[in-house]
């Protein structure tokens, strides 16, 4: 016998396309396999990343000691994680290693954040459609809620989403769930945009005049590329907009991990950003539970502090996102599907299946249409998860195209075309 929360989050399981399928499909040895593009992993740089392991990396024997990577990170990550963001993220003033406090991936500083800025019942704001897997991140052991705003793909990147967010707090408190933060992903996820400066401002001083927490994944940051679209907007970091007259830094967090620019999740290397030092206490008091493994934290600090491999390494991670994403649009277009344009970040692409789904005249909820149009995509050897993400309109799923060689999504795109056309 579990105990009542043990048996809610082991019912996690049984719920229908609750979890995401993975690939099973290899060319030699199981042909008729099925292709996952759901995972969003960079593969394409990912030559590149073993090549680096395999030949510039020394593990110290206090690699394998607890402080080499306690205490949020160690003696030497935070300072060279510090190096990057200020490289690259332009910060309004430079980022130190005291900002930082590194944990077992970006999932597990999730489910800290939720413990630490929120009690249980409570909620954070995300805007629709948003990455499914925080309710799991927030909900599973903090028993956090994931309360939405209803906003359109469309218009959830314009300063004035901040109204969608101010109706969703008002009903969300006169509920009882009291908001306690706002968590935009930036690159977001699954839209592949990023978030204009203005509208950062503006969620900012939502945040401020709400008293709530305002946190910034920016997971995708250096997955920024040019992919030819119109109307794309550049990557503006929450760390390079100066908090004065805006919102108390104490309430501004940022969240990076190792896990995509660098595409690397098996690192298991997560970071908090933020001036608020009662987090970061809490942090470290939780981190024990979450923390970072030595050699992960060698591996990581090594290609960090190797300024000319990170510029290579993300210069051709962004060429061959883009010449990746073009190929998929290419292929998009010729089948005559539509996607969300202005996309210029991120692994994915955002598709509108509506088109396929079983009639409404048939009487079946949203979510089960696309479970209809889910299961002939098994059927065909594919899969995409349908409402992972939480879409108001019917039919739009997110497609993964990084996390495969140029070979199996040719044969992947191959088989989307031919269940389309069936």
């Amino acid at each position: 016998m579990l105990s009542h929360r043990g048996q809610k989050i082991a019912d996690q399981t049984k719920i229908p396309w609750r979890f995401a399928l993975g690939t099973t499909y290899d060319r030699e040895t199981n042909p008729d396999g099925r292709i996952s593009f759901a995972t969003a992993e960079n593969f394409l740089i990912q030559q590149e990343l073993e090549d680096f392991a395999n030949n510039k990396v020394f593990f110290p024997g206090k690699a394998f000691s607890y402080s080499f990577s306690t205490a949020g990170g160690g003696p030497k990550f935070p300072t060279a994680l510090a190096g990057l963001l200020n490289d690259y993220f332009n910060p309004y003033e430079p980022i130190t290693g005291k900002d930082i406090r590194a944990t077992s991936a970006a999932t597990a500083l999730h489910e800290i954040l939720a413990f630490s800025l929120a009690s249980p019942g409570e909620g954070v704001l995300f805007s629709r459609p948003y990455y499914g897997r925080f309710e799991l991140d927030f909900g599973n052991k903090a028993q956090v809620a994931v309360v939405p705003a209803d906003t359109q793909a469309e218009t959830c990147f314009q300063p004035d989403v901040v109204d969608a967010y101010e109706k969703a707090l008002l009903k969300s408190n006169s509920e009882g769930v009291k908001i306690r933060a706002l968590l935009i992903v930036n690159p977001h996820n699954p839209l592949g945009r990023c978030y204009p400066r203005e509208t950062l401002v503006a969620l900012m001083k939502f945040c401020q005049k709400h008293q709530i927490h305002f946190i910034s994944d920016e997971v995708y940051g250096l997955s920024v590329f040019d992919s030819g679209e119109p109307d794309t907007v550049p990557f503006t970091s929450a760390l390079s907009i100066n908090p004065t007259d805006i919102i108390d830094p104490n309430l501004l967090h940022v969240t990076y991990a190792m896990s995509k620019d660098f595409g690397a999740p098996g690192l298991r290397i997560g970071a908090l950003i933020s001036k608020n030092e009662d987090l970061k206490e809490s942090l470290l008091n939780v981190i024990r539970f979450h923390s970072t493994s030595g050699p992960s934290i060698a591996i990581a600090t090594a290609m960090l502090e190797d300024r000319e491999w990170v510029r290579s390494f993300i210069g051709k991670s962004r060429e061959r996102l883009a010449d990746t994403y073009k190929f998929v649009i290419g292929r998009l277009n010729e089948i005559g599907i539509k996607y969300l344009r202005g996309t210029n970040a991120g692994f994915f692409v955002w598709i509108d299946l509506s088109p396929y789904l079983p009639p409404e005249s048939e009487g079946l909820s949203q979510e089960r249409r696309e479970e209809v149009l889910a299961q002939k995509f098994i059927d065909g050897g594919l899969f995409l998860q349908p409402h992972e993400e939480h879409a108001l309109k019917p039919g739009w799923f997110r497609m993964v195209y990084s996390s495969m060689t140029r070979e199996t999504l040719e044969l992947a795109l191959k088989r989307f075309e031919n269940v389309i056309k069936a």
